[in-house]
Parts: C-alpha cells; sequence; structure tokens
C-alpha cells in the first residue's frame, strides 16, 4: 500500500469551530438535517467530555500505526486526528505516547476506527479519544498509507479540515464549507429547545405543544378505558 502525505489543506475556521464546540452532536446533527453523524460504534473512553477541532485525516494499514506517526508531524493548533483503517481493525494502534505529543501540538483529541489502549493514562491526561475498540494488542509500523485524504468512517466522508464534533452521545462531522450553516442552525435548534423545555417545566405536554394529538387520530391510535380495552382484548381472543 503506497500513500500520500497531503500539507496545509483548507480548515473551517477557528471562530466557527469554537463556536459549535458549545453544542452538543445531538444538537448539531439535528439543526443540520440528521447529517453527519460517525455511527453509534465509535465510544468515548472518558465522560463528561465535549470538543470540536478541525480533521487531520489517517488512513492506515489495519495493525499497523506507521501513518499516525507521519500524521503528527501534520497537526497542529485546534486540530483533531481522525484515524481509520483499510479494513477492519481492533488492534491497539494509539496509546499515551501518541497523546503525549499531540497534546504538546494543541491538539483537542483524537477519533479512532479501530482500537485504542492506554486508557487510564489518557484520561490522566485529560487527552479526549473515542473509538471502535478498546484493545492492548500491538502493532507494528511497516505498511505506507496516507494522511490528510478523505476517509470514511460510518458512511460518512470525512475531510481533513473538515470540523469533528465529539461527546457522550458519539461523533460527527460537518462539512468545513457548512461550518458556519452549522452554528447558525445549531443556536436557533437551541433557542426552540430552552422555549420547549420551559414549556414543559411549566407542565405542557409534548401531545399539545407539538400538535401530536392530531397525528394519532390520523393514525388512527384511539383512547380506550381498560375495562373496555379488556373486554375488546377477550373478543379478539375468543373470535
Amino acid at each position: 500500500m503506497s500513500g500520500v502525505i497531503v500539507t496545509n489543506p483548507p480548515k473551517a475556521s477557528e471562530k466557527d469551530v469554537d463556536a459549535l464546540s458549545a453544542y452538543g452532536v445531538a444538537t448539531v446533527h439535528e439543526a443540520l438535517g440528521r447529517t453527519g453523524l460517525l455511527g453509534p460504534h465509535l465510544r468515548p473512553i472518558q465522560q463528561d467530555v465535549r470538543t470540536a477541532g478541525t480533521a487531520v485525516t489517517v488512513l492506515s494499514w489495519p495493525g499497523d500505526n506507521l501513518m499516525i506517526h507521519a500524521a503528527v508531524e501534520q497537526c497542529g493548533e485546534g486540530d483533531l486526528l481522525v484515524v481509520t483503517t483499510t479494513s477492519p481493525s481492533t488492534d491497539g494502534m494509539f496509546g499515551e505516547l501518541f497523546a503525549t505529543a499531540l497534546q504538546k501540538r494543541g491538539v483537542r483529541g483524537l477519533v479512532i476506527n479501530a482500537g485504542i489502549r492506554d486508557t487510564a493514562e489518557l484520561r490522566e491526561m485529560r487527552f479526549p479519544a473515542w473509538s471502535a475498540a478498546v484493545s492492548a494488542q500491538g502493532t507494528v509500523k511497516a505498511t505506507g498509507g496516507s494522511v490528510n485524504v478523505p476517509v470514511a468512517i460510518g458512511g460518512q466522508i470525512i475531510r481533513p479540515g473538515d470540523v469533528i464534533l465529539a461527546d457522550d452521545d458519539g461523533v460527527m462531522c460537518v462539512p468545513r464549507e457548512r461550518a458556519a450553516e452549522a452554528v447558525e442552525a445549531s443556536a436557533a435548534r437551541t433557542a426552540k429547545e430552552e422555549a420547549s423545555r420551559a414549556a414543559f417545566a411549566g407542565g405542557q405536554l409534548g401531545l399539545d405543544r407539538y400538535a401530536l394529538r392530531e397525528t394519532l387520530v390520523r393514525l388512527g391510535v384511539q383512547y380506550r378505558s381498560y375495562a373496555d380495552y379488556a373486554d375488546y382484548a377477550r373478543d379478539e381472543a375468543g373470535s
């Protein structure tokens, strides 16, 4: 497997990335029409952490972390490293030594569609990471790959410089051209949710706030008393 290391790709603006970091993955995902989610298999090794950064992407051979070493050089302040492999892998390709080097360069975290190890040390370092597996299985450094090329995870394409958001709910990608739009849409959705939260705290039901009673009627859902339903169920069982 040969490859390429692309230098200085375009990136989303730092202003938009920092603004998006204030919103949860679920909020931004919904605000952008339920797009960009990288799937439920990527789970955090820590809790109560939310981050956002510009993607530095890595395409590696399974069980080989050579290209992560190459990617460190391409990482800078505000980036977030995104690693995937050419075929499924659960080997522990990333650990605390990598994290030490990345922290020094101002990298905000890791998303790896493979295995990770040294999780206790990473939590102690406060280096956030999301992975498809946790494994002590080591790797080699023997096969070429690529850095800062488009990669696919969970059916989504991630390009270098796109915005990666990650929290306890999962990981998503916002295309760099849509970062400002995502900020605006997320702010609007947050305002809408705050209004709904206040209404629910005041006793209003979702059935009424979202006009869902009409939906129930349209779908033929009926209200029945317990006694009426018991008679109905008995009649159905006997027929």
